[in-house]
């Protein structure tokens, strides 16, 4: 049988067939990576083994201490960054005796090496099997596959671990895209990311540098080394990276280790909270962060590198909302770029969609967008087909970025649509349905490297297969063709400016017996159970000042609460008190009556123009001898106003001085200047695209004209609603609306072919019914 990876994975996954009923299903990958790693490093080794153990000899008589050995004992191992000084190996352990002899063998491993067995508690599954009677079947299993460099190389071998860690993941119910990313996403975005620097894909002996700070396994770290290593065999890179999972962490330290890299670079950890290679910059970085995964846990040292260090932090143009940390990821690989004085660095980063729109002018997310575009940082963003990976099937996005854009670059972003590049395949792995081949990489990365407006052309792409399961329609859907498009834009093409529209309060008052009742009962939310209660228990209640029994609720209070808690559920202990004691009735009562003395003074009758209530107020209240705090003077003025369209305009203040500018809501009203109260409920906010090249106001201005003035005659703008960074008029966002610029018009079906449709399915309906009744 051909020895591919799947074909390696499933055989090391067969272990598990020894497994079943000892060990849970979930525990199945924590005992078969490390016996596939153990098996992978023991062939690395093979060749050097009889060196490193003559050194070895050697090395134990002179009274080293253990980091002085390792020195001395990796120069035996002909290159290599590890190596074992035990004479054992999986075929010398045998049977009796075998979980010390391991263990001695796994003492005998360099200490990187062995702290990668550490990780994954690898000591304690061993005594478990050897329990269990099934450490010597195990080995026996884990030896008879050939996992030596000679027999699959370090690309397929990667390709081996991350199926087993998906079959891992589908086992325990984890998520297996948060361990790695498919080959084919690696690839295309390594191929984005690297193929501008000539330097490193062709002089010899230079160094780069590469960074993942979600590392996974290492497939972007091994894929982006052997891109460059493919083309520049004489390159130096140095790979850098952390990673949250321990059992992710231990595969992609292995990996670095059988690379020859130096694996004290290869961090365990949070990268948003605790950052382990805070001082170092690199060339390239490439990951791809979880998807729409909070960072509530890690929220308050977030905030606090936000506030205390700003933009000498991490993460200074501003923080996305606590449901998802994607942004987070991408700030913190910009704090990561070399500085263009150094050459500069590139990046390459896979995100949902969810970052390119969430949020608004103003938002943390809009803020980090803006800072992104106004720094010109975006090379391109490529569109991805969907079910491209393990996990989920959602819309997912390349995202490149760089601070050494080239001259024809500069101030402009590139949109790549490559939603239909992909083939389906053969068998589905988790929601990975399709992926993308060498074709369609090429064609991307041909697309990119050109910068040039590709209009939509068709592929030559099969048609979806559709179901042929149900009705079948006669005139089907015609389908959209399948098309590959490029986009370029200006930089400033992406942002706009908020304006905040105002349109005039209108109000009318009425002190009617119907809108003064409301007064009986406090705001919300006691307005609602007060209506209740008194409904229910208020019968024997009297407005009448000797009215003993007004509000008086002790003897129903069990009642009453065990109501307002089944129906009420919101009202806290608090309010429920203050909905059982008389005073508050009692209060709301004489609000009632105060406003009945009102209304003897002011009359029943209905006024359009609330401009004149504070005075009829004022002149009731003197007639009556009545004072009212402000408290209570609101809720009356609540309870008797309302607002009518057809009322006059609520003036808020006259601008004795000012000059009228009725775009700005200062209006020339009988000789004076007035500027009107606003309605909130109208309140609305209209996006002005950023141009550069002209004054904000002159933008503003001729768009109120243009689309507001024309349909709402008597608004303005808010001009106390500016910008906090420019001060201007008007909240500055930034959106990238993908979809938008690449949606391919559909035109409907014909009316007469609908109506075709219907008129079969009806008679299909009455053929049946016809058949019910007979």
């Amino acid at each position: 049988m051909e020895q591919t990876p799947n074909n390696l994975a499933a055989f090391c996954w067969s272990i598990a067939d020894l497994l079943r009923g000892d060990f849970k299903q979930s525990q199945y990958g924590r005992i078969i990576l490390p016996f596939t790693l153990l098996r992978r490093l023991e062939g690395v080794l093979e060749d050097s083994k009889t060196a490193v153990l003559a050194e070895y000899d050697k090395v134990q008589n002179m009274g080293l201490p253990e980091e002085a050995q390792e020195k001395l004992l990796l120069r035996a191992t002909g290159g290599l960054n590890f190596f074992n000084t035990s004479k054992m190996d999986l075929s010398k352990l045998g049977e009796a005796g075998i979980k010390d002899n391991l263990d001695s063998y796994i003492q005998g491993f360099s200490y990187d090496a062995r702290q990668i067995f550490e990780y994954f508690n690898f000591g304690e599954f061993i005594g478990q099997l050897n329990d269990a009677d099934l450490l010597y079947k195990v080995v026996q299993k884990v030896r008879a596959t050939d996992l030596s460099p000679k027999a699959i190389s370090n690309h397929d071998m990667g390709l081996t671990f991350e199926e087993l860690i998906r079959r891992f993941a589908e086992g325990s119910n984890e998520t297996a895209g948060e361990h790695f990313t498919p080959r084919d996403i690696v690839r295309l975005t390594t191929s984005l990311v690297f193929m501008e620097d000539d330097d490193a894909l062709s002089k010899p002996g230079i160094i780069r540098t590469i960074y993942d700070p979600t590392a996974g396994t290492g497939g972007f770290l091994s894929s982006g080394m052997e891109y460059v290593h493919e083309l520049n065999p004489q390159a130096v890179m140095r790979a850098f990276g952390q990673e949250l999972n321990p059992e992710s962490y231990s595969i992609c330290k292995a990996d670095m280790l059988i690379k020859g890299q130096d694996v004290t670079n290869i961090k365990l950890g949070n990268t948003l909270s605790n950052d382990q290679l805070y001082a170092d910059k690199f060339d390239y970085m490439l990951s791809n962060p979880p998807f729409g995964v909070d960072w509530k846990k890690i929220e308050s040292s977030i905030k606090d590198e936000n506030t205390l260090k700003g933009f000498d932090g991490r993460f200074g143009p501003g923080l996305p909302r606590v449901s998802d940390g994607s942004l987070l990821f991408l700030m913190h690989l910009i704090s990561k770029l070399r500085d263009t004085s150094e050459g500069g660095g590139r990046i390459g980063i896979i995100l949902n969609g969810s970052p390119l729109f969430t949020g608004g002018a103003g938002s943390g997310e809009s803020e980090i967008r803006r800072y992104i575009f106004e720094a010109d940082l975006l090379e391109t963003i490529v569109a991805l087909p969907t079910d491209m990976f393990y996990n989920t099937g959602i819309a997912t996005y390349v995202w490149v970025l760089s601070n050494k854009k080239s001259n024809e670059r500069k101030g402009k972003v590139q949109l790549i649509n490559g939603v239909n590049l992909c083939g389906k395949m053969r068998k589905s792995l988790g929601s990975k349905r399709n992926e993308m081949g060498a074709d369609d990489i090429a064609t991307i990365t041909r697309s990119f490297g050109a910068f040039e407006v590709e209009d939509a052309r068709e592929l030559n792409k099969p048609a979806e297969q559709k179901s042929n399961r149900g009705r079948q329609s006669a005139n089907p859907k015609t389908e959209a063709p399948k098309t590959f498009a490029s986009k370029i834009f200006a930089s400033h093409e992406f942002g706009y400016r908020r304006i905040t529209i105002e349109r005039p309060l209108r109000q009318s008052y009425q002190f009617s017996d119907e809108r003064l009742a409301e007064l009986r009962f406090a705001n919300k939310p006691l307005n609602a159970p007060m209506k209740w209660i008194y409904e229910t228990y208020g019968e024997h209640w009297r407005d009448a000042e000797g009215c003993e029994n007004y509000g008086q609720l002790a003897e129903k209070s069990v009642e009453i609460r065990a109501y307002i808690k089944s129906q009420f559920s919101e009202l806290k202990e608090k309010q429920i008190k203050d909905l059982l004691d008389s005073k508050v009735w009692l209060a709301q009562k004489q609000t009632l009556l105060n406003a009945r003395q009102l209304q003897a003074t002011i009359g029943t009758q209905q006024c359009d123009d609330m401009n004149g209530y504070e005075v009829t107020l004022k002149a009731a209240c003197k007639t009556q001898s009545l004072s009212l705090e402000t408290k209570e003077k609101k809720q009356i003025t609540d309870a008797v106003s309302w607002k009518n369209p057809a009322a006059e305009k609520v003036v808020k203040k006259i601008h004795p001085s000012a000059k009228a500018s009725p775009m700005y809501g200062l209006f020339e009203v009988g000789g004076e200047t007035v500027e009107y109260k606003a309605d909130g409920d109208l309140r609305d906010n209209e996006n002005v695209a950023l141009d550069p090249s002209k004054p904000v106001n002159d933008l503003n201005e001729a768009y109120f004209i243009k689309e507001v003035q024309p349909h709402v005659p008597d608004a303005w703008i808010d001009a106390n609603k500016k910008d906090d960074q420019d001060q201007q008029v008007g909240v500055v966002g930034y959106e990238i609306p993908f979809n938008r610029h690449f949606y391919q018009y559909q035109p409907p079906r014909d009316l007469v072919e609908i109506d075709k449709d219907l008129d079969r399915v009806s008679a299909d309906i009455m053929n049946l019914l016809q058949e019910v009744h007979s």
